[in-house]
């Protein structure tokens, strides 16, 4: 099992994911998420934080309050995203996002969609050093991602127990779907519900796929890829029919795949006419982390 948990994965797999993780915690503050600083306008008597803000205690939100945090996260995670300070930065761009979350959640309505999200945060930066393109193996790193896929599994998973909890059986029987169609479908939706019988039979679909999801961790890698494949395109389906996005489950879902393939910066360089920055040299590995073997492999050092 630690074996399992501690797989070790390239550095530049870990800096590719942290770059993505972080630019896309700016991105939400601006673009998914600015909402969050309305509730400042709601009546401090309404604000009822969730668990972890009454543990703390953090503040009541306020116009200060909501603002520094918003600015403070805003410029750390845009610095977090260079992979430079990754403690200093990972730690404080988890506490504020924390923060920006308990206080999107403590007026009656909680996303699950930010769960695997702020997993990534809250590991990331046990993850260590790490340069875009080092083929070096990581088993901190490893960890780090094995937590994060754990996480959008759980998602998936307790999505489903929670969809027996409170509505048995008769959540695949009734018109889940359709009331969602209702509400907020497009023109696809509208479309898909017109032949019978078929939104029923997508919802048992949904149970199966939440229930089974777990089974991703023991496929051989090649069909792990591609079910994940098509766990993006459940979500992309979704977002076609019923617009409802999952862009932060998205973006932690990413730590599943070879991002260490995906090098913007060597493509710009190439399309310019540049030649890419050399590739880093493999550092001395530290005691009990995997130093790559000739063939690719990891071996683990002693």
């Amino acid at each position: 099992m630690i074996a399992w948990l501690t797989e070790a994965v390239p550095r530049g797999r870990i800096a590719a994911f942290r770059t993505l993780v972080y630019l896309f915690v700016a991105a939400d503050l601006v673009v998914f998420t600015p909402w969050v600083r309305t509730r400042v306008d709601v009546p401090g008597d309404l604000y009822q934080p969730l668990f972890a803000g009454r543990l703390i205690p953090l503040p009541t939100p306020t116009p200060a309050v909501v603002g520094v945090v918003f600015w403070a996260l805003l410029v750390t995670a845009l610095l977090a995203a260079t992979g430079r300070a990754h403690r200093l930065l990972g730690w404080t761009v988890f506490a504020l996002y924390f923060e920006w979350m308990i206080v999107a959640m403590s007026y009656g309505k909680v996303d699950h969609d930010r769960f695997a999200l702020l997993v990534a945060l809250a590991v990331l930066p046990t993850a260590g050093r790490a340069r875009h393109g080092d083929p070096t193996r990581t088993e901190a790193g490893g960890w780090a991602l094995r937590v994060t896929q754990i996480s959008v599994i759980c998602t998936y998973f307790l999505a489903a127990w929670a969809k027996f909890r409170f509505g048995g059986w008769d959540w695949a029987n009734g018109s889940v779907l359709a009331r969602a169609i209702i509400r907020r479908g497009t023109d696809l939706a509208d479309l898909i519900a017109q032949v019978p019988h078929l939104l029923i039979v997508a919802q048992f679909g949904i149970l199966a796929f939440e229930l089974l999801s777990p089974l991703v961790f023991v496929l051989p890698a090649r069909w792990r890829t591609m079910t994940v494949g098509f766990f993006y395109s459940f979500h992309l389906v979704t977002i076609a029919t019923i617009t409802i996005s999952f862009a932060p489950h998205l973006v932690a879902m990413t730590s599943f795949l070879a991002l260490e393939k995906v090098r913007p910066v060597v493509f710009l360089r190439r399309l310019f006419g540049r030649p890419p920055p050399a590739a880093p040299t493999s550092p001395a590995t530290a005691p009990g982390e995997a130093a790559p073997a000739p063939d690719g492999s990891a071996t683990a050092t002693v």
